[in-house]
């Protein structure tokens, strides 16, 4: 285990704070570890007669347009399955009158603090009257057979890693 020692905040801001950490390792050296801290994320699987719910978008830091699962950033202290419903409402006019937890992951374990919680929309309709998205996001919803999915992992079109994971898991059970 490695013990820290100091540390200091480089940045602060609105979804992510960033330090530079000293730390003392097993062998007794000094490193330093710059640490991303997020408050973390859901992401949803919503699948019915086979199709599953993707959301297409222009994600900035790569510079693509992505296939994903619906998902989205939890507030702080927030509970993940109030924020499951939400975010599956406001990307895709769905609700659901459940949500099961199938999942919690570390994306990149070695740079963020951040944790994605993988839940299962159940029992889902659009609605008319859902909650708004963001008004910086820009979404085309897509509904796709779950084979088609899992071909568009296989040949690397879809390349987000939530959204690979849930795929794998529901081209599985199906």
């Amino acid at each position: 285990m490695e013990k820290e020692l100091n540390s200091q905040v480089i940045y602060d801001g609105k979804i992510l704070k960033l330090t530079r950490d000293e730390v003392q390792c097993e062998n007794g050296q000094h490193a330093y570890r710059e640490v991303v801290h997020h408050h973390g994320g859901v992401c949803i699987l919503a699948m019915k007669d086979n199709q599953i719910i993707l959301v297409k978008q222009f994600r900035y830091p790569n510079k693509i347009e992505t296939l994903e699962i619906p998902a989205g950033k939890l507030e702080q202290n927030e509970d993940p399955k109030t924020c499951a419903f939400r975010e599956l409402e406001e990307e895709t006019n769905h609700r659901a009158k459940d949500m099961k937890r199938i999942m919690k992951v570390l994306p990149s374990p070695g740079y963020t603090s951040e944790w994605l919680y993988l839940y299962e929309a159940i029992d889902f309709q659009e609605v008319d009257d859902s909650l708004e998205c963001d008004e910086d996001e820009f979404i085309d919803i897509i509904y796709m057979d779950i084979e088609e999915a899992y071909q568009k992992v296989l040949d690397g079109t879809i390349v987000d890693a939530k959204t690979v994971i849930a795929i794998m898991y529901a081209y599985k059970e199906k």
